[in-house]
């Protein structure tokens, strides 16, 4: 398939594996870390502007955590073995839940505290089977876009609210649309299973309810699947189809009962007694590497201006037009434009061949007119001629597509 993103990602330079670092563990080339390093940057800060505490935590921790939380010997299959040091067992994290309730639970906390909000770019690590591994898209190490909101129960419902438009802003950023790229399903527990999920049937009717309800507030599309729940609670799952035709799981809303009982996060409420607060586990982009791996399929390589690892290529018609070319460059640099010259001895139609394969947005052409004029001639990945520019207006133009987050 031309969209698939394991076949672009070695053709474009983003991303390899090693059998001698171990499978399912992705190594990122410089290009691919470009479209990471973009990403991470643009969601750490939309989330501090909207109250998230961005926080970092260990990738390993002692076995008692996992103990404490559940997750562990329930999950042990799909978690790494122990680690024992000094007479103590660790294991590296498969999820950052109990990280994060371990900072809150530093010290006593008001209602007048909450609703906090702790956010992470979390590496966690996960062993899934040898055949189930599938390019970025399920791995055995990944970085996931991350957040736990402890909220009281009277402020869960405009959490979820301020969550799902969380979700739709980073989504139209992308350039993703809803029903199209991605849908929303309404993950549900079974009552009857009480080996998979918390047995509480109660407090699963709530929150089932209070998501349901959400979602139609808003008249989101939806489809409800059972036995599909996290096992502390029902969740909104965004769902994407890759280039296989197979539905995965982007990002998650999660609401938890489970975990304030486990871990006792109370706070001390107007009355002066403790109170149980609530638990939403959410992520914005989901797992970095995941969201890429659609991302590459959706655009098919050609990534919108401020993702391109690569925004503009210099392509000398001469070699006496290199030192030209290079003052371009450097007054490019100096802006943070990523650019690149291009002054090997090839003939112009194969430098431009090259760079239209390398999906690169714009290619600066420069020979003796160019040069003559004090201008550029720019021309489009696409194959579109924008004609002559000076230097300082292509500048100004770029820098806002790149500001804007520009789909065009």
């Amino acid at each position: 398939m031309d969209n698939d993103h394991k076949v672009l990602g070695k053709k474009l330079d983003l991303f390899t594996f090693s059998d001698t670092v171990g499978k399912g563990l992705p190594l990122w080339t410089p290009n691919g870390a470009t479209i990471r390093r973009e990403l991470e940057r643009f969601i750490v800060d939309e989330e501090i502007k909207r109250g998230y505490l961005h926080v970092y935590t260990p990738d390993i921790a002692k076995l008692d955590l996992y103990k404490k939380s559940g997750h562990y010997p329930y999950y042990k299959d799909s978690m790494y073995a122990p680690i024992k040091i000094e007479d103590e067992e660790f294991m590296l994290r498969p999820m950052t839940c109990p990280h994060h309730f371990e900072l809150y639970l530093d010290r006593p906390r008001s209602y007048k505290e909450l609703p906090i909000r702790y956010a992470e770019l979390a590496k966690l690590y996960r062993f899934e089977k040898s055949g189930e591994l599938m390019g970025l898209i399920r791995t055995r190490s990944f970085c996931l876009a991350d957040a736990h909101i402890i909220a009281r129960k009277d402020q869960v419902v405009e959490e979820l609210n301020k969550v799902l438009d969380l979700i739709d802003f980073v989504t139209k950023t992308l350039g993703l649309t809803k029903n199209k790229d991605y849908s929303y399903r309404l993950s549900l527990g079974d009552r009857s299973n009480t080996k998979k999920y918390y047995k509480d049937d109660k407090a699963w009717e709530e929150g089932e309810k209070v998501l349901r309800s959400v979602l139609k507030s808003r008249k989101e599309i939806f489809k409800e699947a059972k036995d599909e729940a996290a096992f502390y609670g029902p969740k909104i799952d965004i769902q994407m189809v890759n280039s296989n035709g197979k539905e995965d799981t982007a990002f998650t809303v999660q609401y938890d009962f489970v975990f304030p009982k486990r871990f006792n996060l109370t706070y001390i409420n107007e009355k002066r007694k403790k109170e149980e607060a609530l638990v939403i586990h959410r992520s914005s982009i989901g797992a970095v590497e995941r969201i890429i791996a659609f991302l590459i399929e959706k655009y098919k390589g050609a990534f919108p201006i401020w993702l391109s690892p690569i925004q503009v290529k210099i392509l000398p018609i001469t070699e006496r037009n290199n030192g030209y070319s290079r003052k371009i460059f450097d007054k490019l640099k100096e802006k943070n434009i990523r650019v690149i010259l291009d002054n090997r001895n090839e003939t112009l139609g194969g430098k431009i061949r090259d760079a239209q394969n390398e999906k690169i947005p714009y290619m600066l052409i420069v020979g003796d007119k160019e040069e003559k004029e004090n201008k550029i001639s720019i021309r489009g990945r696409s194959g579109k001629d924008y004609g002559l520019l000076n230097l300082s207006d292509f500048v100004k133009n770029i820098t806002k597509e790149i500001k804007n987050k520009s789909l065009s």
